[in-house]
């Protein structure tokens, strides 16, 4: 009994397990080990990312899921691979104009714009094979998603309750899954639904008529394609993970968290999204294994480093900043300890100090550093005030976080324009900051909608050209050594935080 997986350019297979049920890989060609998918698999998951604004599904690949739905096997989209499902989806977030992307039409619904990235408990309101067993009952996950709003005639089986839609307060409750009428095609938004509740799990099993001894074959059969998996660094990019012995997994042998670093940066739009994918993705080429986290609720953020080191979206992976986000810090940080990982990379949200006035306590990205003693990396773009604004932002930005007591590790003046005056800006750094660590890094020109994560993102440009730019100008090894081990010591008061302000 096989289980394919589609394994195309923008879906991320790894975001989660999917159950343990992945047995085979499904590429673009529609093939599995050669032969057609309909005829070797048993049914098919199509995980999220960015499949549709990416269209990685080719006309082959549309043929075999349509032979699949026809033949009555069972097919869950995830997300993005929802979308492919569906009958098209309006990616123009950003436009005034709508912006089409055509999806397969077996599941009558359509999608637009709606972002959401909360932690979700699910009403499930639809009978089928699917859901049996947990019908008026409440299933959990996650949401990662900027086209979530879904209209249509399609069965519907899941309804979510999240807090926060398109970045305000808005408790809600939104259809969050549906099937086709024949009941064995099934779309959802819900990220880790399989995982997070066994019982759909052996919903699918029984439905696929797997018996014990299937069940054990399917286990191997996933543990090996989750390792091949992984030891591929993004898709279709022919880059590997070296297999060869680190230091930082040596130095953890005795310890029980990681060294951990922070990128933040003196504003939005500074590149920390497209650094951080890109160190990551230099890491993970040297065999690191790297924990992501994202402060505050947007993880759609780190999407691109998952993309490229495979690990999983964790419920650790967000920390929280006043009610905004899915974990304390603490905690996060003691769930970490179980896990195996050589090194935490931690991405800010907006400015470093966003945030820090607020009365509510951690309700800033400096406030999550200070509290564990995170070394930070420090990002100002000069697109906006140029190279000589971008100096001076960095230089005030890293005398204050002095003051506070958060180790300043780094300097990056990004999206630089002229090199003989990020020469002149870099000096200017050296006598303002105690570190060795200034770089500039030129502006890259991306396609304008593939940018940033929340809009139409092309997973595959976007990280294989973090990859190359953080490899030709930062220090992979110097990075390394920015990082410290984090120790929880408590938030600064919000009386405290006052002072440094007078």
């Amino acid at each position: 009994m096989n289980i394919g997986l589609v394994y195309v350019k923008g879906s991320v297979p790894a975001f989660e397990n999917f159950g343990n049920l992945p047995t085979k890989l499904v590429k673009e060609t529609g093939l599995v080990d050669g032969k057609k998918a309909h005829k070797e698999l048993d049914g098919l998951i199509i995980p999220g990312g960015s499949i549709v604004e990416s269209q990685s599904i080719s006309k082959d690949l549309a043929q075999e899921i349509l032979k699949m739905e026809q033949e009555g096997s069972f097919i869950l989209g995830m997300c993005s691979g929802f979308q492919v499902l569906a009958n098209k989806t309006d990616i123009g977030r950003k436009s005034p104009l709508p912006i089409e992307r055509k999806g397969l039409g077996i599941l009558d619904v359509s999608f637009s714009p709606m972002i959401s990235n909360d932690r979700v408990e699910a009403e499930v309101v639809g009978r089928s094979f699917f859901t049996r067993g947990v019908v008026n009952k409440i299933v959990t996950g996650f949401h990662c998603h900027t086209y979530g709003k879904i209209e249509g005639e399609a069965p519907k089986l899941f309804f979510s309750r999240i807090r926060r839609k398109d970045y305000q307060d808005n408790p809600s409750k939104i259809l969050s899954g549906v099937q086709n009428d024949d009941g064995n095609v099934v779309g959802t938004m819900i990220h880790g639904c399989l995982d997070e509740n066994p019982i759909l799990v052996k919903n699918i099993l029984k439905y696929l008529g797997a018996d014990e001894e299937d069940l054990i074959k399917i286990r191997k059969k996933n543990k090996i394609l989750i390792k091949r998996i992984k030891r591929e660094i993004g898709i279709d990019y022919n880059i590997y993970a070296s297999d060869s012995p680190n230091y930082i997994q040596k130095i953890n042998s005795k310890q029980n968290l990681p060294p951990a670093l922070m990128m933040v940066s003196t504003g939005s739009d500074s590149g920390k999204t497209f650094l951080t994918t890109g160190i990551v993705g230099n890491l993970r080429k040297k065999g690191y294994r790297v924990c992501v986290l994202k402060v505050g609720p947007d993880i759609r953020d780190i999407v691109p480093s998952l993309y490229l080191n495979k690990e999983n979206m964790e419920p650790f992976s967000s920390i929280k900043i006043g009610q905004l986000g899915w974990m304390e810090l603490k905690s996060v940080l003691n769930q970490i300890k179980t896990k195996n990982y050589d090194l935490i990379i931690i991405e800010g949200v907006m400015s470093a100090f966003t945030g820090l006035l607020n009365e509510k306590t951690p309700f800033s990205t400096v406030e999550i550093a200070k509290a564990a003693n995170i070394p930070v990396i420090l990002v100002s773009s000069s697109n906006k005030g140029g190279i000589e604004t971008a100096a001076v932002d960095i230089a005030s930005h890293a005398d204050l976080m002095g003051k506070m007591g958060v180790e300043v590790g780094a300097l990056i003046l990004n999206k630089v324009y002229d090199e003989s005056i990020a020469k002149f800006a870099s000096h200017f750094l050296k006598n303002k900051v105690k570190t060795d660590n200034i770089w500039s890094v030129p502006k890259i020109k991306l396609t304008e909608r593939g940018n940033i994560p929340e809009v139409e993102i092309k997973l595959e440009d976007f990280c294989l050209c973090a990859m190359k730019t953080v490899e030709k100008y930062l220090n992979i090894e110097d990075i390394i050594n920015v990082a410290k081990k984090p120790t929880f010591t408590g938030y600064l008061s919000h009386k405290s935080i006052l002072n440094f302000f007078q």
